[in-house]
């Protein structure tokens, strides 16, 4: 696995970019911008950048394609099987999407969340893999080990649950704080104004389950509380507040928690 080209210039192609660079050679940086793969080629000292997938250098040992999940299969379809190990880093994509078109592949999903203007360590990021065979699913792991300790053999379904999960986890945690941040800026307060609670609120998870950390009114069943506050609310702030509101009163009878 000494030579690899990563086959976009997004949040994912970005960090594994910059977390391989010191233990492989980048040989080649594809996106369908120009600029955008020059840009990242450029950061790592990769020498090649293209917006052409038929001038892909032919001769890498591995091509690990980090783009939209929708726009995989298209790049599958548009690049031909040369015996290399074809990977793609998507959380919700089957292992198959290769079948019949590549001979050796597979599937290596860093579950973080990534951006391109701040490019973390992978050292701690949990890696899910899978490939076509054995062969090709050493060669993945020796990948990934090289960047992370914490690397796990998943299949497809797994993976999409785990997928699912840090959906929940994270994108829809991260839409609260949205929200959190507007009914604050509504009232003339700063965010930071939370952070003490979330921070607290994260690590607990290193003691507790998420189950028995659950604080606030619903798990009261305080109505009066939770009605005072959807009265402050409208549109979907309103709606999204009862429906968890309800979720977690469903989860937690008034006789397990009565004061």
């Amino acid at each position: 696995m000494k030579r690899v080209v990563i086959i976009g210039s997004g949040n994912v192609a970005t960090s594994l970019a910059h977390g391989l660079m010191a233990h492989c050679e980048v040989a080649q940086i594809y996106s369908r911008q120009l600029s955008h793969a020059q840009a990242l080629a450029t950061a790592i000292g990769c020498p090649d950048a293209t917006s052409d997938l038929h001038a892909l250098c032919p001769d890498a040992d591995a091509y690990i394609i980090a783009v939209r999940d929708d726009a995989i299969a298209d790049v599958i379809a548009a690049t031909p099987d040369n015996g290399a190990l074809w990977i793609h880093t998507s959380g919700s994509k089957p292992l198959d999407l290769f079948h019949g078109r590549r001979s050796h592949y597979g599937v290596m999903w860093p579950m973080q969340s990534f951006s391109r203007e701040r490019v973390e360590p992978l050292d701690e990021v949990h890696f899910f893999i899978e490939a076509s065979d054995a062969a090709s699913l050493s060669r993945l792991r020796e990948l990934c080990e090289a960047v992370s300790r914490h690397v796990v053999e998943t299949d497809s379904k797994q993976r999409r649950m785990l997928h699912v999960a840090s959906v929940f986890s994270c994108n829809f945690t991260n839409h609260m704080w949205t929200l959190a941040s507007e009914v604050l800026a509504d009232a003339g307060l700063p965010f930071d104004a939370m952070m003490p609670l979330i921070r607290t609120t994260v690590g607990k998870l290193e003691h507790l389950s998420p189950a028995q950390s659950q604080t606030g009114p619903a798990i009261r069943h305080d109505i009066q509380v939770m009605d005072s506050h959807m009265a402050m609310l409208d549109g979907d702030k309103h709606e999204i507040y009862h429906l968890i509101s309800q979720s977690i009163m469903n989860r937690n009878p008034l006789d397990d928690h009565a004061q």
